[in-house]
């Protein structure tokens, strides 16, 4: 006769084992939900910074357009409203303290001859009338798409001040001639997102 037999039940498990299935599946499910969490944070966190990269990308393409624009509007191809400032480098008289923010004055900064230099102070993303930063295309017409997409979230924007050309080694000179620093602010899809570039430029 069988020992399991109706006549001779198998002995029952003692207490202490009875549930302890449920409490190993229960810890394995709470490790595979913390890793499926951690996943969802790390895909979450990678393209985040994916987006971050590209944003920066079209803030530094923004800001490099604006250096162009500068250049046309110094001297380059087409016409800029404003050339005849610029064709005597020893005449800066159209350049304004704190930066001129209007006609033809916009975003001409005198020199500083002491404290942080025009472009540490000026605010690039004021867009409103007053404005002392010239917008992109302002002066030579030139247009670029902004604001839908992973375009520019607004047009970049430059300033432009003269400095001493080092070429000019006579110190006493009352009238030296001048070079020009121009500092472009570009912008990426979003305003947050914001690159500066700065370009020297000899007439």
């Amino acid at each position: 006769m069988s020992k399991n037999s109706p006549l001779h039940p198998a002995p029952a498990l003692p207490a202490k084992h009875k549930g302890s299935s449920l409490i190993v599946v229960l810890m394995i499910l709470t490790v595979v939900s913390i890793a499926g969490i951690a996943g969802v944070q790390i895909s979450m966190l990678s393209e985040r910074s994916a987006r971050s990269d590209r944003d920066m990308q079209v803030a530094w393409q923004s800001a490099e357009a604006g250096l162009v624009d500068a250049e046309n509007d110094i001297f380059g191809p087409g016409t800029s409203t404003r050339r005849a400032l610029f064709n005597d480098p020893k005449d800066i008289s159209g350049f304004a303290a704190g930066c001129g923010s209007t006609g033809n004055f916009i975003g001409l900064c005198a020199m500083v001859s002491s404290g942080k230099p025009a472009w540490l102070t000026v605010n690039f993303e004021t867009t409103t009338t007053g404005a002392q930063t010239t917008r992109y295309g302002q002066y030579t017409g030139r247009t670029l798409q902004t604001g839908s997409g992973i375009q520019p979230f607004q047009s970049p924007r430059y300033v432009i001040e003269p400095i001493r050309d080092p070429a000019d080694r006579d110190l006493s000179n009352p009238t030296p001639a001048h070079i020009y620093r121009v500092t472009a602010m570009g912008f990426g899809p979003r305003l947050e997102a914001q690159a500066v570039l700065q370009m020297i430029y000899r007439k």
